[in-house]
C-alpha cells in the first residue's frame, strides 16, 4: 500500500496544480468573452495578467543563456569529480563523464545561438 500512496502523492502534486490552473484559465476565458459580446473595452490589466503565462519566442540571446547556464551545470559537476577524485580517485571519471551530458547540451545551445544569431 506504502507505494501506491507514495505515487498517488507525487501524481497528485503534479496534477492538482495544473487542473486549478486551467479551470482558473477557464474562468477567465469566460469572462472575457462575456466582456466582449457586451461590447465593453478590455482594461490593459486583463492583457497583461493573459500575456504574461505566454512564453517568449525563442531567440538567439535565449539560447546562449541557457547554453551558458548548462555549460556552467557541465563545468560544476566535472569540478565536483575532480575535488571528490583527491578523497576517492574512483569518483573522478564516472562524474566527468556524467558532467559531459549537460556540458554537451550547453555547447549545442551555444552552436545554436551563432547559427540562429543573423536570422528574426
Amino acid at each position: 500500500m506504502v507505494p501506491i500512496f507514495f505515487f498517488a502523492m507525487i501524481a497528485a502534486i503534479v496534477i492538482v496544480p495544473r487542473y486549478f490552473k486551467s479551470l482558473e484559465r477557464q474562468k477567465m476565458a469566460d469572462t472575457l468573452k462575456a466582456a466582449i459580446e457586451k461590447g465593453q473595452p478590455l482594461p490593459t490589466e486583463v492583457m497583461d495578467a493573459i500575456s504574461s503565462g505566454v512564453k517568449a519566442p525563442p531567440s538567439p540571446q535565449r539560447d546562449l543563456r541557457t547554453g551558458i547556464v548548462w555549460l556552467g551545470v557541465g563545468i560544476g559537476l566535472a569540478g565536483m569529480g575532480l575535488a571528490l577524485g583527491f578523497e576517492e580517485p574512483d569518483a573522478t571519471f564516472p562524474l566527468i563523464g556524467i558532467a559531459c551530458f549537460p556540458a554537451f547540451i550547453g555547447l549545442a545551445f551555444i552552436a545554436m545561438f551563432f547559427l540562429n544569431r543573423g536570422r528574426r
